[in-house]
């Protein structure tokens, strides 16, 4: 006979584990507006809580407990730790909580004032939840941008911004809970923030996915970033750095050339494995293996790498170009230069674009391209100055040769600019609001990018001509990716203000350098010889930034140029040009001579005027 005084115990213990098992994870979304959904005309079913309980299924209870204007700090104009939300998620007592606060802190009435409370105010929050279900697991946010239209941006908010979101890590380490990026994935995104400070239904899903993510460690297996792929050439005499996603903590083992890396996927699913600095050589192999799958890619090549940008006349291809057919069948031999071509989505001609065309242009799915092994076929869509620039120097320096195209014909200076440096520019930010409005900007350039978004419902629709835009989705996806400098061919865009494209050629050449993280050279064309009167003004100008911009050159096309057509075809001389300066200023090769003669300085003496040259050897006047 069993003893009830040990049977009712233990079958209410049994009761309360298969309770307790079945009972699903409690999940505490702690925040702002963000949170809560503002804007969206159906919070409860499209805010990120909720597209979150969509993704986690029943075995998840996901609350909202978003308060519209809330603040960190307990002594802002609005504190979260004063609202029925705050009380609620606490009683709730979470299994998980996940908090985003701070946007409202740099409100003029907060953070100049309390700024040194927010770290203690954060860290009390945080406490307090512990204090509630001391199992709780914790994760703070990275705030959601705030983008250059928000009234506010100029006049404090930008500095106060950075302010709050550098020191949430700081937070997050201290106090050993852990970090959810809501700013990346959404920084490239302003056509997702109507009022430049709250996602809309489809940001609030990125939110949703990138929660997920972190959650549950599935980013979808083994992946490496688009710029590795067969056929590909890698830097010489830089580490070797392969890198992608995978589910965290995924082990990858990663084989190249007689060597094993072993590395892991952190928790926001990134892996990187280097390799040493390997001398010019090829093909080798590179294999990638993880629990979730392999990837094997074949045909890799060590040698020199170069980013070849700009508009039009980078863009020009081979087979508009060329005459001589030497050239093209040159191309069938040149086996040690390889090409990576990111082509356009859709062009910018003189036509209104379809649906599916501006929504890939808004996920920024704009350019794609894969590396090539260089023949006639690919090389005859390919840019002309880039090939021939490329084609030279693999010639001189016997080395494998990898030219990257991201070019787009009739995009200005501004559009691959990053948005960080166009933000904290006090010239530059001020085009980032209602650009096609703007006299900042290029009529031609404004009238193009109305015509290709007549059909376009989103007042904030993107376009390859908008500040910012071939950053972020052409040029990002390769800075993490070595390369021994950049060949450039633009300005045609950007002629009707000398001045303004002073300060946007500048910050791109610096903008450029902080994203890849060193002084690379950076060669550029001087616009040509067409009949147009900016023009020469705007070549001299070209030349004086030869001066104040270190470790850059410039080929002259003014000979090169037809006076009525701006897309001239003799692109041969051009990129013969460009190697020019490379093999000479980059590759130490002195024989090679950079420049035509190249005016120093004047001098009046008595009825004459004596003009220096540099590179004038042999010069004669007739």
């Amino acid at each position: 006979m069993i003893d009830k005084r040990f049977f009712i115990p233990l079958l209410l213990s049994l009761i309360c584990i298969v309770v307790f098992s079945q009972r699903p994870i409690k999940i505490a979304c702690m925040g702002n507006s963000v949170t809560y959904g503002y804007l969206h005309k159906a919070p409860l079913q499209t805010s990120y809580p909720a597209q979150l309980q969509q993704l986690l299924g029943a075995d998840y209870l996901v609350e909202n407990f978003g308060h519209s204007g809330a603040t960190l700090l307990r002594h802002g104009h609005n504190p979260f730790s004063k609202t029925k939300e705050f009380a609620e998620a606490i009683n709730s007592h979470p299994d998980i909580a996940i908090i985003d606060l701070g946007l409202n802190d740099t409100d003029p009435r907060d953070w100049p004032n309390y700024r040194d409370e927010f770290v203690p105010d954060y860290s009390w929050l945080i406490d307090t939840l512990r204090k509630s279900n001391p199992a709780v697991k914790i994760f703070i946010c990275k705030m959601t941008p705030i983008f250059s239209d928000h009234p506010r941006f100029k006049s404090g908010t930008r500095e106060w911004f950075w302010q709050v979101q550098n020191v949430i890590p700081q937070i997050a380490s201290v106090n050993k809970t852990g970090l959810i990026d809501f700013h990346s994935p959404l920084y490239s995104r302003p056509d997702l923030f109507p009022d430049a400070l709250h996602p809309n239904e489809e940001g609030a899903s990125i939110l949703a996915a990138t929660v997920f993510q972190k959650l549950t460690g599935n980013y979808g297996g083994l992946k490496l970033a688009t710029v590795f792929a067969s056929h590909m050439v890698l830097q010489r005499n830089k580490p070797v750095h392969f890198y992608g996603r995978a589910n965290a903590n995924e082990k990858i083992v990663v084989s190249f050339n007689g060597k094993k890396e072993t590395c892991s996927a952190n928790d926001d699913g990134k892996w990187d494995a280097k390799f040493p600095a390997m001398r010019a050589g090829g093909p080798y192999t590179a294999s990638f293996v993880s629990s979730s799958g392999s990837v094997t890619l074949e045909d890799i090549l060590i040698g020199e790498v170069w980013l070849c940008s700009g508009q039009s006349n980078m863009y020009f291809k081979m087979r508009e170009a060329v005459k001589d057919r030497n050239d093209m069948a040159e191309a069938e031999t040149s086996s040690a230069v390889r090409l990576l071509r990111m082509q356009p989505f859709a062009e910018t001609d003189n036509y209104a674009w379809d649906q599916e065309t501006l929504q890939k242009v808004n996920e920024l799915a704009y350019f794609s391209g894969t590396w090539q092994r260089c023949d006639s076929a690919a090389a005859k869509e390919f840019s002309a100055v880039a090939y021939f620039y490329g084609k030279t120097l693999q010639s001189a320096l016997k080395v494998p040769v990898g030219l990257i195209q991201v070019a787009m014909g009739g995009s200005t200076t501004e559009s691959w600019i990053d948005r960080y440096a166009m933000e904290h520019s006090p010239v530059l930010v001020n085009e980032l609001t209602n650009w096609r409005k703007s006299d900042f900007i290029m009529p031609w350039v404004r009238e193009r990018a109305d015509t290709n978004l007549k059909k376009a419902d989103n007042p904030k629709q993107r376009h390859p001509y908008e500040p910012c835009y071939n950053f972020e989705a052409g040029i990002k996806p390769f800075t993490g990716f070595p390369i021994a400098g950049v060949i450039w061919y633009q300005g045609e865009s950007n002629a009707h203000n000398i001045e303004l494209h002073e300060t946007a050629f500048t910050e791109l050449v610096k903008s450029w350098r902080d994203q890849w993280g060193y002084n690379f050279p950076f060669y550029y064309v001087q616009l040509s010889s067409i009949n147009r009167p900016s023009w020469p003004s705007f070549r001299y100008s070209q030349l004086q930034m030869l001066k104040q911009i270190p470790n850059t050159g410039m080929a002259v096309t003014s000979d090169l140029g037809d006076s009525a057509n701006v897309h001239y075809t003799s692109k041969k001389p051009v990129g013969d040009r460009l190697a020019n300066l490379a093999l000479h200023f980059s590759y130490g090769r002195t024989d090679v001579v950079p420049y035509g003669p190249l005016p120093l300085k004047a001098v009046r003496k008595n009825d004459q005027v004596i003009v220096s040259f540099n590179y004038a050897n042999h010069l004669q006047t007739k």
